[in-house]
């Protein structure tokens, strides 16, 4: 079936579907809703209609005017983004609540609108709206965060959940080979100053203000409607890696994280140490100890993909 549709008052010809596509986009995600969408100046420069235009061009139903079925679609369409924003960051949703959820989800909507064609890109700048906006302190169960660490724990669990979702979906070491502990101890001591030691492609380090790594797996399995406490502000470091297409969360040292980040960044082994030893409130003998047992556990984990 075919529909003749007759041309804006306003213009006498219809625009291409293109043109047509762009100002339905522009109507449909415009922030205060669709009468003021379909005033705004993007939407006129593209079709300027008047509500009779509206009419021939959107087809209405016996019981549904063409304003309010373009609604629909306007309303469906950020339910969809909150909701996706919301799969992201299930943990910051469960820690505000719902509706305050949503309601930062929506003014997030704005500031950074999608962009992409795939949703997998959305929440990329929510961190860095957090930061930007330090949200006030909500109410929650507890009190163990104030109101002026409530901002930083946001911002710290928004980075967590954004890492985990990006070595999930990001390439990872299934069905490829890593670098054992029977690899390294075949490498001559005197060799070791200058190795450079690989770290797989999944391997994401995190320094933060808060415990979270904890906080994160009872948030994961407490239920609902149970009790959840929020963590005291305490520096935190964390290795988030992926095996056997599952993310894994490790708590690490702070000496941990130097010596692992400065290795990610291409140091040898030896500056790495050194820089490791300089942080860090070990002996020299216990720290010679010390890494030998990370680097056993690290091999293990499969963080180091090859060496040179």
């Amino acid at each position: 079936m075919t529909h003749s549709l007759s041309p804006p008052e306003s213009s006498g010809t219809w625009p291409e579907l293109s043109v047509v596509q762009q100002w339905f986009q522009a109507v449909m995600t415009h922030p205060d809703g669709i009468d003021a969408g379909l005033n705004a100046e993007d939407a006129l420069e593209l079709a300027p209609m008047t509500r009779k235009d509206l009419e021939r061009m959107v087809t209405r139903s016996e019981k549904v005017s063409a304003r309010d079925r373009i609604s629909i679609y306007g309303n469906a369409y950020y339910a969809r983004l909150i909701e996706c924003l919301g799969d992201s960051y299930p943990v910051i949703k469960r820690t505000l609540g719902e509706e305050a959820f949503n309601g930062f989800a929506f003014d997030y909507l704005q500031r950074y609108p999608s962009q992409s064609y795939t949703l997998g890109h959305l929440g990329e700048h929510f961190p860095k709206y957090l930061d930007e906006t330090r949200p006030d302190h909500r109410d929650t169960d507890s009190a163990d965060v104030d109101a002026a660490g409530w901002p930083d724990f946001l911002i710290d669990l928004a980075r967590l959940e954004w890492t985990i979702a990006q070595v999930f979906d990001g390439p990872g070491i299934e069905n490829k080979s890593t670098l054992s502990r029977e690899q390294l101890q075949n490498i001559s001591p005197h060799q070791w100053p200058a190795l450079r030691l690989h770290t797989v492609p999944c391997l994401q380090l995190l320094s933060m203000r808060f415990p979270l790594n904890a906080f994160y797996t009872a948030a994961r399995q407490t239920p609902k409607e149970g009790e959840l406490p929020l963590p005291a502000p305490a520096d935190s470091y964390m290795a988030v890696t992926r095996r056997d297409y599952v993310v894994r969360r490790h708590d690490l040292s702070y000496a941990q994280y130097i010596l692992l980040n400065a290795l990610s960044y291409g140091s040898t082994l030896g500056d790495a140490i050194n820089q490791a030893a300089a942080y860090s409130e070990l002996s020299d003998e216990t720290l010679a100890s010390e890494l030998q047992q990370w680097f056993h556990q690290w091999t293990s984990r499969q963080y180091f993909a090859s060496v040179t």
